[in-house]
């Protein structure tokens, strides 16, 4: 029979740990305690630390897959956690990097894909995106309990073995292929046509394939819509874990400047904050690389400065001193909103998106409606005459730890695993 991706490949285009195992790697993203119900339906049951939950996890058989392990963004700090919850874990993924993936990833032996056979392919991995299905396909899971997939692209598209659960934590469906055309291949340019038959197939891949999960956990309601709409499946949220013992007030006053920290992309709309900053006049800080650097440095005026790629410690030093963090852009869910609000700073977010879930208007920020230099200017000058309390917009962000997390996600597995069937089964047992 004729795998679902052979008719994704027909469209390529032409374009170019040492010792682990004893007890769990404790880095500065597992230095605290995690907690666990042990039951789905007591909300007075006993609580497991990290350690003790690795412990019981032991048992299971587990493999864990991602798209691809060449960085250290936001769903490849969720991938790392997941590593370390499961130490003993087959980690499988398309490609691998070592020196820029985290150490409880490294931690583990991580198999690849054929993919990985081609030189410097981290340079140019998304031209691939044809391949990426025949590839995730190809990986051979081992025998298992339980997969669970980590997906933003392809990685939920793995085959696992009979009598092996699925549980997929969707960052979002294939951006590329649902929704997003023009932001990743422009509008009506001769990429956008030349992709078109290859996105057509893409969605019919990314469709057939979802009914190999047995059970979705989506990374925030915006996603769990989008998995309902392009699925047809329901799905549990469990919001992504951000780091609230490393993301800290540091005590100090707002200094002089405003802050974005994002991938300088067309999808990420920093565009916007440089115009109106420039014509504010007023400072701005931007962290970030991206294909679009050297075009939004063009259009900033003298009160807008570029950074580039920096170091969490640097980024922690800014968020405790920034005035507000801009969040212009639409996003799954979005850790920097999150991360800055335990520092204690306000966000400014366009109202669209993860942000939604994240930023509390006039308790933790402004969101503006529109995304034109208009309604940023007019939701910056508005945060910055408000009042904020620290201590407020830091305990909101709390909500969003690795304890709320990993007990989320321990329902999660459970429901998955658990003798009462999975979505899918209810799903097709209708």
């Amino acid at each position: 029979m004729e795998s679902p991706a052979s008719s994704v490949v027909y469209c390529l285009l032409p374009s170019c740990a040492q010792e682990h195992a004893k007890e769990l790697v404790y880095c500065r993203f597992l230095s605290i305690e995690g907690f666990l119900k042990n039951s789905d339906d007591s909300p007075r049951c006993p609580r497991l630390s990290v350690k003790e939950l690795s412990q019981k996890w032991s048992r299971l058989k587990v493999a864990l897959v991602h798209d691809w392990l060449l960085g250290t963004r936001g769903g490849e700090r969720v991938f790392e956690l997941l590593c370390g919850t499961f130490p003993q874990a087959s980690v499988l993924t398309l490609l691998y990097k070592r020196e820029v993936s985290g150490p409880m990833v490294n931690a583990h032996r991580v198999r690849t894909s054929f993919l990985q056979w081609i030189p410097r392919v981290e340079r140019f991995h998304r031209y691939l995106l044809p391949l990426m299905p025949m590839a995730i396909e190809s990986l051979a899971l081992p025998d298992a309990d339980l997969v669970v997939s980590s997906s933003h692209c392809v990685a939920k598209g793995v085959r696992p073995k009979p009598g092996t659960r699925h549980l997929c934590y969707c960052h979002s469906p294939m951006r590329y292929a649902w929704g997003f055309k023009d932001e990743y291949f422009g509008h009506r340019t001769v990429k956008s046509v030349l992709a078109t038959p290859m996105l057509a197939a893409l969605r019919r891949w990314d469709r057939t394939t979802s009914s190999r999960v047995d059970r979705f956990v989506a990374n925030s309601m915006n996603v769990k819509r989008r998995i309902r709409k392009y699925y047809g499946r329901d799905a549990d949220v469990v919001h992504p874990p951000v780091d609230t013992e490393h993301w800290t007030p540091g005590g100090r006053q707002p200094g002089d400047f405003d802050l974005v920290v994002s991938g300088l992309s067309a999808l990420k709309r920093v565009d916007l904050a440089v115009r109106a900053y420039t014509t504010m006049g007023r400072k701005l800080l931007i962290v970030g690389e991206g294909p679009m650097r050297k075009q939004l440095e063009g259009m900033g005026g003298p009160s807008v400065k570029f950074l580039g790629r920096l170091r969490d410690d640097e980024i922690l030093d800014l968020y405790r001193s920034c005035r507000l963090l801009v969040f212009p852009g639409v996003d799954d869910f979005g850790m920097v909103p999150v991360e800055v609000q335990a520092c204690g700073r306000p966000v400014v977010a366009f109202a669209c998106g993860g942000a939604l879930e994240t930023v509390k208007s006039e308790v933790t920020g402004f969101l503006f409606h529109e995304q034109t230099e208009d309604a940023l200017i007019d939701a910056v000058e508005k945060c910055e005459a408000y009042e904020w309390n620290p201590e407020v917009i830091r305990s909101h962000a709390l909500d969003f730890g690795i304890e709320a997390f990993l007990q989320g996600l321990s329902v999660s597995i459970k429901r998955c695993l658990g003798s009462g069937g999975t979505e899918k089964d209810q799903q097709d047992s209708r």
